[in-house]
């Protein structure tokens, strides 16, 4: 196969120590991984082998059809998203539990004959999960739960509200089977020890996001790289890209790379977005086509045809420029990155 224009650049040494970091954060606790929507877009894959290899054993994916990528790493995994009836197939990974969000999948579960499995509770979210009345009401006797868990909606934030959701879930303590309780997430790592419960589940934090001061120890994984389609010099007053919007003040030199917004390099940074080659900075200019992007070259002499410039993608920066969430920043990354892992 003919090697891609883009490529992305994921750092193995960096998802590993930005998991050891919040292993270590997450105090007594377990420290797992959520590596839904493909390893937030690096490949859950080379996510999954490289954090068991350094001790992680608990992975969460969305859907069965995502737990079934994984059928030969030998990992537990745990699916978000529970267990619809068309889930309920006599071949379903033996190495997959469902977390079971609604009192029909309890039901189920149940009748199917149960199993292992994860619930979650909604602790004050309102999205997915059953009411902590409905456990004490029984509605998970007889289930055999490895974990019970919630999901914190403001942990990014310092609000009552996590306290709220914290006590909520500990008010469950030893009221149903379940072997540990989990509720932080990245941003709830942050909020201390007694946010860890038994499991922690971080996600975007693994991949180089940082939603709280006491991510500062957190590495960038990911860069987006691109190669030069053509180099070119504009002249002074001369337009360049869709509806003119960037006009030459004088002559330079610009390159269009192989990127656009079909490839998750949003038109929210036109006019806005950085590229790099070493230490030259390259602005975006003009409005991002949907397979090509224009960027002023003037500090970077020596860059030609086929040679390959990084966009700037540190998390949090990137975040601010273009107005999207870090994590839209890193599902959005499309199919066209050849992914090469250092």
């Amino acid at each position: 196969m003919t090697a891609s224009p883009l490529r992305l650049r994921l750092d193995s040494s960096a998802l590993v120590a930005n998991w050891r970091t919040l292993d270590a954060m997450s105090g007594p606790a377990a420290c797992g991984a959520a590596v839904k929507a493909n390893g937030y877009g690096l490949g859950a894959r080379e996510v999954v082998a490289r954090l068991a290899a350094a001790g992680c054993r608990d992975f969460f994916v969305s859907t069965w059809a995502e737990a079934a990528q994984l059928a030969d790493l030998g990992v537990a995994v745990s699916v978000l998203h529970g267990v619809r009836a068309e889930d309920m197939v006599a071949d379903r990974p033996a190495y997959a539990r469902p977390v079971l969000c609604t009192a029909a999948q309890v039901r189920r579960w149940r009748d199917a004959g149960g199993g292992g499995c994860d619930v979650m509770v909604d602790t004050g979210m309102n999205r997915l999960g059953i009411a902590p009345r409905d456990v004490a009401d029984g509605l998970l006797e007889g289930l055999r739960i490895e974990t019970l868990m919630s999901h914190l909606a403001c942990a990014d934030e310092d609000v009552p509200r996590n306290a709220r959701q914290r006590d909520a879930l500990a008010a469950l303590e030893g009221r149903t089977s379940a072997r540990r309780l989990s509720l932080a997430n990245s941003a709830g790592i942050g909020l201390g020890p007694d946010y860890g419960f038994g499991l922690t589940r971080p996600g975007i934090a693994l991949y180089g996001g940082r939603q709280r001061p006491e991510h500062a120890a957190i590495r960038q994984v990911v860069t987006p790289e691109a190669q030069i389609l053509q180099r070119r010099r504009v002249g002074a007053g001369e337009s360049v890209g869709y509806n003119a919007t960037f006009t030459a003040p004088a002559a330079m030199e610009v390159a269009i790379l192989n990127i656009g917004y079909a490839d998750g390099y949003l038109r929210c940074f036109s006019g806005k977005g950085m590229a790099r080659a070493g230490d030259a900075a390259l602005p975006v200019l003009g409005r991002v086509s949907m397979d090509l992007l224009a960027v002023d070259v003037g500090a970077a002499p020596s860059l030609g045809e086929g040679d390959w410039v990084a966009l700037d993608y540190r998390l949090p920066k990137t975040a601010a420029v273009s107005g999207l969430s870090q994590y839209e920043l890193l599902t959005g990354l499309g199919a066209r990155f050849d992914r090469v892992w250092s």
